[in-house]
């Protein structure tokens, strides 16, 4: 901008020498020329002072816009960095802690697997075992009839023959007293399992197995079931789901077996079923015998009941012939009263007509 002025100027200074010229006129020319020449110089001057201050007033605000812009896009950079951080920060913690969680759900896990491996080292044990279905047998026990529940089961009743039951429940009639013995046929059962074996292996396992189960169902034929002392049933507890679940599903020669020995075969969840309902009977009987006598109090109460109302009726008879009686002597009072009144105030010939009217 400054160049074109300057340019447009010397065209304007080239333009005023030719016309001077075209006057011939040398010392004019030259005064003119100097006057040009100072007024040129002085409005190049001021021009570029003006120019230049302009110039830097432009700067001075397009700075400040500059630094003004830069400051609020420092503070929002700054507030957006500060929410991305308590969000990532939050986020953060959440991590640790679910990662905490984890950690201390893994330890849990680790801690079930060594007592699952525990337990099944421990199960390897017949004795154990027995023990095991022992603890079972009774926690179902204790569950549905509460503990020391005399007249309702016993553990490890010894019966005349000499044997022990691990459990005698003394249900009503007609089922009368049951034997209740755990058994755990557990080795040959995991081996028929095992799909590491091969199949042979299984095989015999398997044979082995029901070879166990008819020898239990035959044990407790002969030593739990007793005529004239026990019921004509006994029950053999499997303290395992998956044992009896084979049996109903794919062996009932087993089934028919214990059918025809008098034994029912039972897991921990058909157990509960039966003892359930067992219960359910001896409330319900608990609840007759008591029936009769609750119906001859009853009646004895009405009987009551009935004398009372009569007396009450006679009382309250009485009560209302009292009430009258009462009527009648506030009635004499208050003429007596007003007698009285009359002779205090000594008005003896009101009272002599009061008595002629009379």
């Amino acid at each position: 901008m400054e160049y074109l002025i300057i340019g447009l100027l010397i065209i304007a200074i080239i333009i005023e020498v030719i016309l001077l010229l075209k006057k011939k006129d040398s010392s004019d020319i030259t005064e003119r020329l100097g006057r040009f020449e100072t007024n040129i110089t002085k409005e190049i001057g001021e021009f570029k002072l003006g120019f230049t201050n302009h110039l830097h007033e432009d700067f001075n605000k397009l700075n400040e816009q500059i630094v003004n812009r830069l400051n609020y896009i420092n503070d929002k950079v700054n507030a957006r960095l500060e929410d991305n951080f308590q969000k990532s920060n939050k986020t953060f913690n959440n991590i640790l802690e679910r990662l905490s969680k984890i950690d201390e759900a893994q330890k849990k896990i680790d801690g079930l697997s060594t007592e699952i491996v525990s337990l099944q080292s421990v199960l390897t044990d017949k004795k154990t075992r027995g023990i095991f279905g022992e603890v079972n047998l009774n926690y179902i026990l204790t569950s549905i009839f509460g503990e020391n529940a005399k007249g309702i089961y016993e553990i490890q009743h010894k019966l005349s023959n000499g044997f022990i039951a691990d459990a005698i429940l003394y249900a009503p009639s007609p089922l009368g007293t049951i034997c209740i013995d755990s058994k755990f046929p557990l080795e040959n059962y995991q081996r028929m399992t095992d799909k590491t074996l091969s199949k042979e292996e299984r095989d015999l396992a398997l044979k082995q197995f029901k070879l166990d189960v008819k020898k239990h169902i035959n044990a407790i034929s002969s030593k739990y079931i007793l005529p004239g002392e026990t019921a004509g049933e006994a029950i053999m507890f499997l303290p395992a789901e998956a044992i009896f679940a084979e049996i109903n599903a794919y062996h009932s020669d087993l089934i028919e077996e214990a059918y025809n020995k008098k034994v029912w075969i039972t897991s921990p969840t058909t157990l509960m079923s039966t003892l359930t309902t067992i219960s359910m009977i001896l409330k319900n009987i608990e609840r007759d015998k008591y029936a009769k006598v609750i119906h001859d109090e009853l009646n004895k109460l009405s009987f009551e009941f009935d004398r009372y109302r009569e007396r009450w009726d006679k009382l309250s008879r009485s009560i209302d012939t009292v009430s009258k009686d009462v009527r009648d002597i506030n009635i004499t009072t208050e003429k007596i009263t007003k007698r009285f009144n009359s002779i205090n105030s000594v008005d003896m010939k009101e009272i002599e007509n009061k008595e002629e009217n009379e």
